[in-house]
This record gives structure tokens, C-alpha cells and sequence, in this order.
């Protein structure tokens, strides 16, 4: 069994695979430990797949996972981490923008007794405005709001040992946010200076409207970390107090009739639609918060679904082993 997993997700990254895999093989096999390097082919429609199954079909510490479609990064790297055997796993981005010589550092981290190693761009040199403005602002957002301090949620390049990695489920773009759902686990998590270089090859997969979907995943992982296992805790409390808001404006109009004999419809008419509606809207908050409780309840009594189709699996056998290439469908 390895050690040491190293999970690379590629979306088209055909100019990139194979220096990536020269220099990971070079760093891991003077570490030392056994190792296995994790391929994820996230749905390219380049030569990236082709390139991958050649090097699997040479290395027998390579898998590559090829995916049937393309699922995101997130789902990438969860497929990566659910078929890493090592106790130590290692993810990395596949644009050669992380440089596998800084690895041993994340690896000493983690000796050290560290759960989860987060990598720290603190000298960023891409574009100013479009990038480490929106960044920077992101950043700081995610660790107010999650409470864990670091300074670099978004990069990739990251260490985690197995057993946490594996309880933290991911889906939609979470992988961004590991570090504060893994500290909701009560994980140990620092991080580490990294440098940041310029893509050489290939073309970029980020953009600025990335950035918009980062606000709605912070509100996200606000709510995760808050009231992942207790939803009607927030539903139930604003619904309470729109039962009690329209219970109050109700009260004093029923005052207004019994003791001034006015007509509430006629003269209150605005105050009393507002009553009615604070009250359904309040009951309706109750409502999808009691649904929350049964999908919590149903999510910790079920079988977690993968948020991934794997099309096949490549990996080449050991020489005393039957056979030389193992296919999944």
C-alpha cells in the first residue's frame, strides 16, 4: 500500500501532462515511501485522456480516473480522493502552476501531526485587478465567515491526511472550502508559503465570473458550518418571529375593532395583509425547516451518493499479478 497519494485533476492540460508527471516521479521517488499518483481526466476533448493511459500503461503507481463527462473541479478531485489508497494525500492542480518540488514541505507538515497543510500564493503575480483583488476580498470573507484563519482558500495545491479528507463530502465548488469544512470536523489545518507562477502551456479555465459564484458559496459554507445539522434552528427562528410579528399587528387591530369599533379593512386595510402574510410566510419557514431536519436525518441514515460516473479506471498490474491492465466500467 502507498503512502503518499498525489491527486492531479486535467480539463484539457494535453501540453502539460507529461512534464508534470516527469518532475512528480522525480520529487516522490526521492522522498522515498511508497507512493501512487491519482490522474483524473475531468471529460477532456484533447489528447489529455490519451496521454494519461499511456503513462498508466508503463507506471504501476499511476491511476488514471477518467470521468464520463466533464463535472467540475470539485468533482474531480473527490473522484481522486475516493480511489487514493495512501494515508498522506496530496491534490494539485494540472497546469504545472504548482510545483511538485515544493511537496516534501507539505509532507513534513503533515509529520508534524497537522491534519490538513493549506498552500499560501503570498506572492501572487497574476493580473492585479482581475485576479488578486477579487481574491484577496474573497479570501478574507471566507475566513471571517468560516473562522478559520488562513490566507489562501482557493488554490488547489493542498495536504491532507486520509481519514479527514475522506469525511468531508464534496459537491457543486466546494473544494475551495475543505479547510473550514474540515475545521468542522475539529482538523488541525496550517498552511505554508507556495510560489506562484504563469501558465507556460495551455489555456486558462478561471475567469472573473468565478468570482460571483464565490459570494454564493460563501453564503453557502456559512450556512453549512452554522446549520448543517440543525436547519430548523435557522428556518424555525425567522419563522418565529414573522409568526409572532403578524401575531402582534393581528392584536392590535383585533384591539383596534373591539374597543374603538373601527373598520379594520376599510382603515387598516395595507396593515392587515401585512399581518396575514407575516404570519403564512412564517408558518412556511417552520415548515421547510422541519423538512430540513427529515433531510439531515435521511442524509446521516443513507448511503452518500458520488457527485461523479466514472467511465473506466487504468492502472497497470504488478508483474506477479494476473493481469497487466485494469478496466472499470
Amino acid at each position: 500500500m502507498p503512502k503518499y497519494s498525489i491527486v492531479v485533476p486535467f480539463h484539457n492540460e494535453e501540453e502539460n501532462v507529461t512534464m508534470l508527471y516527469d518532475r512528480l516521479k522525480g520529487v516522490m521517488e526521492q522522498v522515498g515511501d511508497p507512493f501512487e499518483i491519482v490522474f483524473v481526466d475531468d471529460g477532456s476533448n484533447d489528447r489529455t485522456c490519451r496521454m494519461l493511459e499511456e503513462i498508466a500503461a508503463v507506471d504501476s503507481r499511476v491511476l488514471v480516473v477518467k470521468l464520463r463527462r466533464n463535472f467540475g473541479q470539485t468533482s474531480a478531485l473527490a473522484a481522486g480522493f475516493d480511489h487514493a489508497q495512501g494515508d498522506f494525500i496530496i491534490s494539485m492542480d494540472g497546469d504545472l502552476q504548482h510545483d511538485p518540488a515544493e511537496i516534501p514541505a507539505f509532507l513534513e507538515k503533515l509529520e508534524e501531526g497537522y491534519d490538513v497543510v493549506s498552500g499560501w500564493r503570498k506572492e501572487r503575480i497574476d493580473n492585479f485587478v482581475m485576479r488578486r483583488i477579487p481574491s484577496r476580498c474573497a479570501n478574507w470573507l471566507m475566513a471571517k465567515l468560516s473562522g478559520v484563519d488562513i490566507h489562501d482558500f482557493g488554490t488547489t495545491f493542498k495536504a491532507y491526511r486520509r481519514e479527514v479528507i475522506h469525511n468531508i463530502p464534496l459537491y457543486g465548488e466546494m473544494h475551495r472550502f475543505i479547510p473550514a469544512l474540515a475545521s468542522w470536523y475539529g482538523a488541525s489545518i496550517c498552511e505554508i508559503p507556495i510560489t506562484n507562477v504563469n501558465r507556460l502551456r495551455g489555456q486558462s479555465h478561471y475567469g472573473i465570473g468565478r468570482t460571483f459564484r464565490v459570494f454564493f458559496d460563501l453564503l453557502t459554507i456559512r450556512f453549512l458550518l452554522r446549520y448543517m445539522t440543525r436547519p430548523l434552528h435557522f428556518f424555525g427562528s425567522i419563522g418565529v418571529l414573522g409568526i409572532l410579528g403578524g401575531g402582534g399587528i393581528s392584536a392590535f387591530l383585533l384591539a383596534l375593532k373591539i374597543f374603538t369599533h373601527q373598520h379594520v379593512m376599510d382603515q387598516h386595510g395595507p396593515l392587515f395583509v401585512i399581518a396575514g402574510v407575516l404570519m403564512l410566510a412564517g408558518t412556511q419557514l417552520l415548515a421547510i425547516g422541519l423538512l430540513g431536519e427529515l433531510q439531515v436525518r435521511h442524509y446521516h441514515a443513507s448511503a452518500q451518493r458520488a457527485p461523479y460516473t466514472i467511465d473506466r479506471l487504468m492502472r497497470l498490474r504488478a508483474p506477479e499479478e494476473p493481469s497487466s491492465i485494469l478496466p472499470e466500467n
